[in-house]
């Protein structure tokens, strides 16, 4: 095991979003929520409580849009049009709430790593978000780690087989998935610690 020094404390970041279509730039990101899901360091992972939130509606830029996409967040087009947050101020306001972060509860400094379920769609999202209107993120190029995998990797199970309703009794959080963005990033602040916690073996029941 590395010795404790050289362990890089790490806050986990679990963040949604919903999108008007498939990859960002032609299409646009329309939400985006993220609370606190934990911390990891030499003395072991804490989950958060979910209190500490961010939350935006941003503007579509572009006017290329999938109705159906859009439907999933149940959010209309033409209200983000007049009233979203300009993507610009909303990656800034996003970079600045996990900054903060980086101060842990105990004072330490900690790194942020973005969580997602799957990841690879909102880190596609975001990532370019945070590149294009601020010119870097705070995750750096590699800081996501995708819920998924790490279920796979702790069951011992192919990852093309893992799905929520695959997954291990008493895993998955009482809580509504609604598509909202803040609330769906509750719901995977808290998959992502009883996952991170599970043994996959005396609960695999």
């Amino acid at each position: 095991m590395p010795e404790k020094q050289r362990l890089t404390p790490t806050v986990y970041v679990s963040v949604d979003i919903e999108a008007d279509g498939p990859i960002p730039g032609p299409y646009s990101m329309v939400s985006l929520g993220a609370v606190t899901a934990g911390w990891h360091d030499a003395d072991g992972f804490r989950r958060a409580d979910g209190k500490q939130g961010f939350y935006r509606e941003l503007r579509p830029i572009s006017e290329q849009w999938d109705p159906q996409a859009l439907a999933v967040s149940g959010l209309d087009r033409t209200a983000l049009l007049r009233d979203g947050t300009d993507p610009a101020a909303a990656m800034r306001a996003f970079t600045d709430w996990v900054e903060r972060l980086r101060t842990g509860p105990d004072g330490r400094r900690y790194r942020p790593v973005m969580v997602g379920y799957p990841a690879p769609y909102d880190w596609l999202f975001l990532s370019w978000y945070l590149v294009r209107f601020t010119g870097g993120s705070p995750f750096g190029h590699s800081g996501c780690l995708d819920v998924k995998t790490l279920y796979a990797a702790r069951a011992g199970v192919p990852l093309a087989s893992v799905g929520k309703r695959s997954m291990a009794r008493g895993l998955l959080p009482d809580l509504p998935h609604t598509h909202h963005a803040l609330d769906d990033a509750r719901e995977q602040a808290v998959l992502f610690a009883n996952v991170w916690e599970w043994d996959g073996v005396s609960r695999s029941g």
